[in-house]
């Protein structure tokens, strides 16, 4: 039993009395002096590791600080329960679970080390260069701490006695049952894996399937967030969108540029020609333009005039400075236009008014093409 037989209350009353109270004392000492305590621990270790890493240690710190304060409350209870003349700091039951309170406080804080905001997978990565890539790191990190949940169960298990062995191979007798009921969570799991390996995206990239387009948020085995354009966070399984056609914007070396000028057919042939000519010369020697695949041709006559198309690319990929680059060329046909007194053509209708009998006039009417 936890509590001490009753032969051994025999003694005077008044040493049970100081007793009860060094207890009490010695466990609000411990209580009320964890946080220093604390700080004192980490103190001496920074003193004793001075080729530690400063962000390293700052992890470790913040890992291990909490679960550290519960570790001195649970030695002042230790300590406090020696004094205390009614329990027996013996007890088996008493000692099990002083060691299941210290290995939970340990698995904590590697619970808590093992976090993807955590540096120690950057540091890893860079003193042993395993060319970790970022949309591996969440997944580490969870994987980690389902490793350490699972040593930590098994090894208070095991301080009661109880075989996990057992427990393991009791699983086995539904694993078929189990299997057809997780399928959809196995397809998830192996479209997780294709997605990792072969990194169609990565986090931070825009991406556009038939499902959803949108910035990617986070990667789990499971799933996968993004972000749309409108600001709702969509969460799309794996098994899906490995099963899709993936476009990555962010893997553009290069982003595309394709319109047409549209000039009246009263525009002279040579207008048209110069025109054409001064256009081309302008995209050419524009710095944001890319040197390759630059066409600029007169290219179709439409119902409303002649068509002149331009196709290139732009260097930068993001798109508000895709956007400017775009304006700015825009500006300069404008200027062009302006300089030759030329205008774009404006479709126009032959209406004929039937109550007046008069013949068709002409009325404008303006287009939206460019």
């Amino acid at each position: 039993m936890f509590w001490k037989p009753w032969e051994s209350w025999q003694p005077s009353y008044i040493e049970n009395i100081i007793g009860i109270l060094i207890a009490i004392g010695v466990f609000l000492l411990f209580l009320f002096l964890r946080k220093v305590l604390t700080k004192l621990v980490f103190t001496i270790i920074l003193k004793l590791t001075q080729k530690v890493p400063g962000s390293l240690f700052t992890n470790i710190t913040r890992a291990f600080e909490k679960p550290l304060r519960w570790l001195f409350i649970v030695i002042g209870l230790y300590i406090a329960v020696s004094y205390f003349p009614y329990l027996d700091k013996t007890n088996p039951l008493f000692l099990h679970l002083i060691r299941s309170s210290i290995i939970l406080i340990i698995g904590w804080g590697l619970f808590n080390l093992a976090d993807a905001s955590s540096s120690l997978f950057t540091k890893i990565n860079e003193k042993f260069q395993f060319n970790i890539d970022e949309i591996l790191i969440p997944i580490l990190s969870k994987t980690l701490r389902f490793i350490i949940v699972a040593i930590t169960i098994s090894v208070i298990a095991e301080e009661f006695d109880y075989k996990i062995s057992t427990f393991v191979a009791g699983l086995g007798i539904g694993g078929l049952a189990f299997a057809f009921a997780a399928k959809d969570a196995l397809a998830n799991l192996f479209g997780g894996v294709v997605i990792i390996t072969e990194k169609p995206f990565t986090i931070g990239d825009w991406i556009l399937t038939p499902t959803v387009e949108g910035t990617v948020e986070d990667i789990t085995f499971r799933s996968t967030k993004i972000r749309t354009f409108a600001d709702a966070l969509v969460t799309v399984p794996n098994s899906t969108l490995s099963n899709e056609a993936i476009t990555n914007w962010n893997k553009m070396n290069k982003r595309r540029v394709n319109f047409n000028v549209r000039l009246p057919y009263d525009t002279s042939y040579e207008k048209v020609r110069d025109t054409k000519s001064k256009i081309e010369t302008m995209i050419k020697d524009h710095p944001g333009v890319h040197p390759e695949t630059i066409l600029v041709k007169f290219d179709e006559f439409k119902e409303n005039g002649y068509d002149i198309m331009l196709y290139f690319f732009t260097k930068t990929t993001a798109w508000e400075e895709h956007l400017d680059v775009k304006e700015d060329i825009n500006l300069q046909i404008l200027s062009l236009l302006d300089e030759e007194n030329l205008s774009i053509a404006i479709p126009a209708r032959q209406v004929f008014d039937a109550s007046t009998q008069e013949g068709p006039s002409n009325v404008g009417s303006v287009s939206n093409d460019s």
